[in-house]
């Protein structure tokens, strides 16, 4: 059973990798609330060590906007974060132009 507000990295088949709320999944969508999706990451060697560790610079990470909830197709990978990884991710400025 997942923790209450647990935060998860999600890496898709083609749209990318997210960070956010996983509300519901089948086997070919799932719903996140609360999401970002994770543009660029640097600081951590791939998804696994993003969710474990965060990042090492979250300066030069890019992040952007929050989306109350959306719906992602072809979820490849989901992976719950821990409170370390949180607190990083959660403190990076939004990514926008």
């Amino acid at each position: 059973m997942k923790k209450q507000n647990q935060m998860f990295i999600v890496r898709t088949d083609r749209a990318g990798v997210f960070y956010g709320e996983v509300k519901s999944k089948t086997k070919d969508f799932i719903t996140m609330t609360n999401v970002r999706k994770v543009f660029y990451w640097d600081g951590a060697c791939a998804v696994e060590e993003l969710a474990l560790n965060g990042t090492t610079t979250p300066s030069k990470c890019e992040l952007t906007v929050t989306i109350p909830e959306m719906e992602i197709a072809s979820p490849i990978q989901i992976i719950p974060c821990s409170k370390q990884s949180v607190d990083i991710l959660n403190a990076i400025a939004i990514w926008k132009k």
